[in-house]
């Protein structure tokens, strides 16, 4: 009875069967996209399946966390804070290094950011040490950094994370501001949930 339980689960033996459970683990992989992309490792030549390895291998090795920012990078610096061009006064935090892509996707924000590496999660067992938000505060006052623009995402948790900064930098010079939320430009009121028409109205701007 075990075995046949164990041929099902991995029918082509334990090494594809802890390959599917590696992928499966990977976010947004499930079950069978992990057993398509094994089967796609299985069937391409050995020097693409190796290059792959590699390429993780390589990551793994050599992409580190800027000492600045906090960003990912496998220089002594990351790219952004390198640029001379950008305003380092001018500090957008985000929770992670995909956030701070989204928004340098925009081609708009010109200063430097700060990666908090997550968010404040009690029931998570997330807390402000956890982060680099004590990291935030040493930067804040030597780099005379004048504007911190709040950008965690509008969740519960991430608008803790924010408050809880504040709240910390409230005695210093810096001007605190987040995203502007509300109503994207194109879109429809009758369209537009509750809580996006509530950030409209408290966020209204000067015409």
């Amino acid at each position: 009875m075990a075995r046949f339980q164990v041929a099902a689960q991995h029918p082509y033996g334990p090494s594809v069967g802890q390959l599917v459970d590696r992928l499966a683990a990977l976010p947004g992989i499930g079950r069978k996209s992990a057993e398509r992309l094994a089967q796609h490792l299985l069937g391409c030549d050995e020097a693409e399946a190796l290059a792959l390895a590699q390429a993780i291998q390589d990551v793994r090795h050599n992409v580190k966390h800027c000492p600045n920012c906090f960003n990912l990078t496998e220089d002594a610096e990351c790219e952004i804070c390198r640029d001379s061009r950008r305003d380092p006064q001018v500090v957008c935090v985000v929770e992670q290094p995909k956030d701070l892509l989204v928004i340098e996707a925009t081609g708009v924000f010109q200063g430097q950011y700060h990666v908090l590496g997550g968010r404040i999660s009690p029931l998570s067992g997330v807390g402000p040490d956890d982060l680099n938000i004590a990291a935030l505060v040493r930067r804040v006052r030597k780099q005379g950094v004048r504007e911190i623009v709040m950008g965690t995402n509008p969740t519960l948790e991430g608008d803790g994370t924010a408050l809880y900064i504040s709240n910390l930098l409230a005695d210093d010079n810096v001007r605190i501001t987040r995203l502007a939320r509300g109503i994207a430009s194109g879109s429809v009121l009758e369209f537009a949930n509750r809580e996006m028409l509530a950030d409209a109205m408290k966020g209204r701007q000067a015409f």
